[in-house]
């Protein structure tokens, strides 16, 4: 695989796709610490995936030919998602019933990924070049260095995260921040 700088969009959302399933595996054996803290690299790497993905590769199928159902149906997934990896953060890893919650979590999650892969990714390879393609992923990065670190359901369009993500943004970096600094 190229350079993660000379990747296109969907190299780098395959990319993450797997660092996500990694992130699930090893969670399912992970205790304490390591737990807590493999729990909040995927909290994060979820929630920056999804928000670049809603202001840059949603935006991208819509226009295209039968894209708007295609990115409606993700919108859903994303939505339930994120009302569930909230669930899951409020209750800590340490929780009764978060296993299964997490189960769950996964199970949404993958099979969100895998609609992407099959559905959205082809669409936008027929659609774009190379070059596009690349630009793309300089977008996404973008995105993503300013995304939210943190779900939030109820913001899954271009426009909602445009508008409430740069405040959002701030406040749950701010918090991360303050967490690290406690050592939580």
């Amino acid at each position: 695989m190229a350079d993660k700088e000379n990747e296109d969009v969907i190299a780098l959302l395959h990319r993450q796709h797997d660092e996500i399933r990694l992130l699930f595996t090893e969670l399912e054996t992970a205790e304490g610490e390591r737990r807590r803290d493999l729990f909040r690299d995927l909290v994060r790497l979820l929630a920056v995936h999804e928000t670049a993905e809603e202001e840059v590769v949603h935006p991208e199928v819509r226009a295209l030919q039968d894209g708007e159902h295609v990115v409606e149906a993700r919108i859903g997934e994303e939505h339930r998602a994120k009302r569930l990896l909230v669930t899951l953060t409020e209750m800590g890893p340490d929780a009764e019933g978060f296993d299964t919650l997490l189960v769950q979590l996964r199970e949404d999650v993958l099979a969100h990924a895998e609609h992407e892969e099959k559905e959205e990714f082809p669409l936008l390879r027929v659609a774009h070049g190379p070059d596009r393609l690349r630009a793309m992923a300089a977008t996404v990065r973008v995105a993503e260095a300013i995304a939210p670190t943190h779900p939030h359901p109820g913001v899954e369009s271009a426009t909602a995260n445009l508008l409430l993500g740069p405040p959002v943004a701030i406040m749950d970096r701010a918090r991360d921040a303050i967490r690290n600094a406690l050592g939580r």
